[in-house]
């Protein structure tokens, strides 16, 4: 699958369009202002960066571990553990040279009248029936019109226009999604603690450090709040999400959002030892050995335990994605070379 580019893009009843003389619009609702609607915003990326227009004018904006030789899926209270998940979007600060980020946040913020309307207009006309029934009768265009203003004021519209090498690498990264999201499992890394002593090193099937980890999930999809002409590889993990977009990697918490220039990206790939628990060994990982819960000095199972059970040695692919700012993810796919050619990819964005 490679990219997609449409000439036009679907944002509350109007349809922005693309063309040679700029960004218009092709439909509307009566009443229904462009003013009261999403900004247009065009990106042109090429081989001589990126260039950034806007239907309106922009506001001003404020300036801008080691992996684990092993690791086991839990979290004993002999090690202490140390959070890795590195900052997040209502902590960091965009990168970006444009207000994209300030928009989509705008949008977030802004409440939905046309469903605060709605269920005042059901409490009142139900509280003054049978005159409700003519409460609501008349509430119902009013809700309407509020819902269609709703649904412009809350997106963001972003065309791209990719030219040269930069068309081809989005397609190679979006087509490289695919083998990302065909891994069995993903994860995300949100605490890890080093393993120190002799007896944490026995008691914890002799790894080399304990990480936690949540499910984490790979699709194309598009942020809340924007309408873009493109698909976007996504990867989610709780309420944190990165998403891929040709110019920028836009961070999202929630309904927060932030971004950081490709070039600030630091990004590494790996293949890391992991212990997993019995019986949770994805359909597609490679196992490389086996342990025990209890080990002795020398790697065998220590016989003083009754209920020492044979654990599954693995091998998993990693990618470490982080800022000098303080973001970091640590992704772990249970297919060792999911992560291979996005990996790359990044890499190569940052030259």
């Amino acid at each position: 699958m490679g990219i997609s580019i449409r000439a036009s893009v679907k944002a509350g009843p109007l349809r922005f369009n693309l063309s040679k003389s700029g960004i218009g619009v092709s439909a509307g609702v009566p009443g229904l202002r462009i003013g009261a609607g999403p900004r247009g915003n065009y990106v042109r990326v090429g081989s001589s960066g990126a260039m950034y227009l806007s239907s309106k004018p922009a506001r001003s904006r404020p300036s801008v571990p080691t992996p684990p030789v092993a690791s086991v899926p839990w979290n004993p209270a002999e090690v202490p553990m140390g959070d890795t998940s590195g900052l997040s979007a209502l902590e960091l600060r965009p990168t970006g040279g444009d207000d994209v980020v300030q928009q989509l946040n705008d949008a977030a913020r802004r409440p939905r009248w046309g469903w605060i309307a709605a269920i005042a207009a059901f409490v009142i006309g139900a509280a003054l029936m049978p005159w409700g029934l003519i409460v609501w009768a008349i509430a119902v265009p009013g809700c309407w019109w509020l819902f269609l203003r709703d649904g412009l004021r809350k997106n963001v519209v972003l065309f791209y226009d990719l030219e040269d090498n930069a068309a081809r690498w989005f397609d190679r990264f979006v087509t490289s999604w695919d083998a990302t999201s065909s891994s069995a499992k993903l994860w995300r890394t949100v605490q890890s603690g080093q393993v120190q002593t002799t007896y944490q090193h026995k008691v914890n099937a002799g790894v080399g450090s304990i990480v936690q980890r949540i499910s984490a999930e790979a699709r194309i999809q598009q942020p809340g709040y924007l309408a873009t002409n493109i698909d976007i590889p996504t990867v989610r993990a709780g309420k944190e999400t990165l998403y891929f977009l040709p110019d920028r990697l836009l961070v999202g918490t929630g309904k927060r959002y932030s971004d950081v220039a490709y070039r600030h990206l630091s990004v590494r790939r790996s293949v890391t030892r992991f212990v997993e628990q019995p019986g949770q060994v994805p359909k597609d990982t490679r196992l490389i050995g086996e342990t025990w819960q209890y080990v002795n000095v020398k790697g065998g199972p220590d016989r003083r335990f009754k209920n020492n059970p044979a654990l599954p040695v693995v091998q998993y692919g990693q990618l470490e994605i982080s800022t000098a700012q303080g973001l970091f993810w640590s992704v772990q796919s249970s297919r060792v070379t999911a992560l291979d050619e996005a990996g790359s990819l990044l890499g190569a964005a940052l030259h």
